[in-house]
């Protein structure tokens, strides 16, 4: 996967740019709240997913405009391709190789591209959820069935949670929690099970990307936190009777807190430098190095399913790491194309091949 050119007229704050682009590494820099985050942020929206910024889509128009584009020029391994989105204050216009589509939806799978930004350091230094989230939105992307999984487990344990908030008015509704704990365990058992293969193709792509960063110095892994599955490779129904039996285990407990305790909703990923936890032990520098080996593993995963490389878009990665990881960042990640933004100049300097940008008040220096 390859981009060519991306062009935007009146996107944020940018009247116009059109960014020709080298098959290496793309670095765009310049200062603070010039465009630079907006560039990556356009590149971003042809995968067909929302903003990851969480921007609505008339927060696109630049001020005082009544509509805005973005075109894309691409390539996989099969065929050049263009793409563009036009955002007018009532609708939005997408196309791909000047056929209309319904939604930017439909680009998923088209263009494919990872993002690391700032916010993607919570998959180290926040709570559980940030990490559900990161697994359910990767998984959902590359296997339809998953979603699937997921929708009916959310709407299972909305359901068994309604009761056990009811069931200290009404006794009879008690009966009524076993035929919610097989849904439960039924649904729970495919989700665990997708994210168990998923997480051991993950761990070992991050584990060498991450070694690399640090020069082998440091030794990176990520596992699934549950300690009652010791086997990656347990079948679907085993893990149903295990889930179910958890259930079953737990149900006094959920009563007593109206909520179900137990389940994928619970779950976490356990990640570790030095088999020592990053959350609580690691460095800024390293929390940042273990979030890009982790976003950069789903590139490769994504390589993996797929046959095409992603383009990584690595948003303001160089802050907070030391000269040599940041080295790593410019000068070793070459078997894709890069863009990269970063607000010092000194940086671009000990980039050996590709192509630097100059951004400022919105426009290519």
């Amino acid at each position: 996967m390859k981009i060519n050119s991306i062009e935007l007229n009146n996107f944020r704050n940018i009247s116009s740019i059109k960014l020709e682009a080298t098959d290496g590494v793309n670095v765009i820099y310049g200062e603070n709240a010039q465009g630079k985050t907006n560039i990556l942020e356009a590149i971003w929206l042809f995968t067909g997913c929302k903003s990851f910024r969480g921007a609505k889509d008339p927060e696109f128009i630049k001020f005082g405009e009544e509509i805005a584009k973005i075109n894309l020029s691409f390539s996989d391994n099969v065929r050049d391709k263009k793409s563009e989105i036009v955002f007018g204050n009532k609708k939005k216009n997408v196309s791909l190789n000047g056929i209309s589509l319904r939604s930017s939806a439909e680009l998923i799978g088209s263009f494919y591209g990872v993002i690391f930004s700032p916010a993607h350091l919570s998959l180290i230094k926040d709570g559980p959820s940030e990490r559900r989230k990161f697994l359910d939105t990767a998984l959902c992307q590359l296997k339809p069935s998953y979603a699937e999984h997921l929708a009916g487990y959310r709407r299972s344990l909305m359901q068994r949670n309604a009761l056990l908030k009811d069931i200290h008015l009404n006794s009879q509704l008690y009966d009524m929690l076993d035929s919610w704990d097989e849904s439960l365990a039924r649904y729970s058992a495919a989700v665990i099970s997708e994210r168990l293969k998923y997480i051991d193709i993950l761990s070992q792509y991050s584990k060498e990307i991450y070694s690399g960063i640090s020069e082998y110095k440091e030794d990176f892994s990520v596992a699934y936190s549950r300690k009652d599955i010791t086997d990656i490779n347990i079948s679907v129904h085993d893990l149903y009777l295990n889930e179910l039996e958890k259930i079953k285990e737990a149900k006094k407990e959920d009563i007593l807190m109206r909520s179900t305790t137990v389940g994928p909703h619970r779950d976490d990923l356990d990640i570790k430098i030095n088999n020592v936890s990053a959350r609580s032990f690691g460095s800024q520098g390293q929390q940042r190095s273990c979030a890009l080996a982790l976003k950069l593993g789903e590139s490769e995963i994504i390589k993996k399913i797929t046959g095409e490389t992603p383009v990584a878009l690595l948003d303001d990665v160089m802050s907070e790491l030391d000269e040599k990881r940041q080295d790593y960042v410019l000068n070793h990640i070459n078997d894709r194309q890069v863009f990269l933004t970063c607000c010092d100049p000194s940086q671009v300097l000990r980039l050996c091949t590709g192509k630097s940008f100059l951004i400022k008040g919105g426009k290519l220096i």
